[in-house]
């Protein structure tokens, strides 16, 4: 390590190969999924829950319980009638859709936090959550398991937060600060190793690690490469809804992976006409 770091040059090379021998290490510190999240996922592949053992879950955290019950009355999900209680949401929305708001909602307060860049990871979280509705959309179109594809849309890039604290901490201590520029290429350079740290921590489902670590290269995909694909076209339909300055409709459309999951030019359109619907379920969560 003391070698390596000397053949570095300037202090940001020593800083990115600090981090990458972090990552390398296992030394970098990673978040611990919510233990409300992790109940919540756990109960909702549980063939023997039921709603009652959900709101009871959910009412053992009133913050929680609260982020559930306004995201219910959210126009995102328009409710015909207010809903007042967690069983009300539970007949409204159903269980499965109940599920998803509250694992959503207990893993922002986890994961997604970093002291002094609360408008970058403003805009992770942002677009893990459009990632997340797109994916929804696409799995619908493909006929494929919608709940599994939420997942790997929302979670896809959840290594990002980590190596933006984890870069910015190294910072701190050995070279002050790093321009936005650096620090975003590192993100998206070594997110998906990070990621692929917290999945295996996490215990999520094989196709949600898989998606983490390929979903941006999806050609060396051994296994579950629909899942990649699917989160592949997600994420960019999030970037080209939330950032069209940096995917433009014609490079949306330009995109390889949507011809590798048979979806052609009418199928994008459909998906675009969903932006409104995927915005507003973005504003709801955005808590």
């Amino acid at each position: 390590m003391a070698s390596e770091l000397r053949s570095a040059t300037t202090p940001v090379e020593r800083l990115e190969q600090s981090l990458i021998h972090k990552i390398e290490t296992g030394e970098i510190e990673l978040p611990l999924l919510p233990q409300a999240a992790s109940q919540v996922m756990a109960l909702a592949s549980d063939p023997a829950a039921d709603a009652a053992k959900l709101s009871a879950l959910i009412h053992q955290d009133q913050a929680l319980a609260a982020h559930v019950l306004r995201i219910a009355n959210s126009p995102a999900y328009m409710p015909r009638s207010p809903v007042a209680s967690l069983q009300h949401a539970v007949a409204m929305l159903g269980m499965t859709l109940l599920s998803e708001i509250a694992f959503t909602a207990s893993l922002k307060s986890g994961a997604f936090k970093v002291a002094g860049h609360e408008d970058e990871v403003r805009r992770l979280w942002r677009h893990s959550l459009a990632s997340g509705a797109f994916a929804k959309e696409v799995a619908r179109m493909r006929r494929v398991n919608v709940e599994s594809a939420y997942l790997c849309g929302l979670l896809h890039e959840i290594g990002k937060p980590v190596v933006l604290r984890t870069a910015t901490a190294l910072a701190q201590t050995e070279c002050g600060t790093v321009e936005r520029s650096t620090l975003l290429g590192w993100i998206d350079g070594y997110h998906s190793r990070v990621g692929t740290l917290i999945a295996e921590k996490w215990g999520l489902p094989k196709q949600v690690a898989t998606a983490i670590q390929y979903y941006d290269d999806y050609e060396h995909a051994d296994s579950f490469r629909q899942e990649c694909l699917l989160t592949c076209a997600s994420d960019r339909l999030a970037s080209h809804m939330l950032s069209p300055q940096e995917m433009s409709d014609e490079s949306l459309r330009t995109q390889p992976v949507f011809p590798e999951l048979n979806l052609y030019p009418n199928d994008i359109d459909e998906l675009l006409t969903k932006k409104d619907q995927v915005l507003a379920v973005v504003n709801a969560l955005n808590i």
